[in-house]
């Protein structure tokens, strides 16, 4: 490993607040949790939320079940 390499991280989970469209992170890390599913989901894939509940999702799937009310 030379000085310009960055020495690997532990991944940490972000704080993230949901906006219409968008979101804001408050904390940094490199994912958030489904809220349904429980899986990580990395900031770059997130792509489904709830502004209201503010929770977000892993897919349009897990984002239907929470609709539901279906439990995972």
């Amino acid at each position: 490993m030379n000085r310009f390499e960055r020495q690997p991280q532990a991944a940490s989970e972000a704080e993230v607040d949901y906006l219409d469209g968008d979101f804001r992170v408050r904390r940094p890390g490199a994912y958030v949790r489904c809220a349904v599913t429980g899986e990580p989901i990395p900031l770059e894939n997130l792509r489904y939320w709830n502004v209201d509940l503010q929770e977000p999702y892993s897919s349009p799937e897990a984002k239907l079940k929470r609709l539901r009310g279906d439990r995972a």
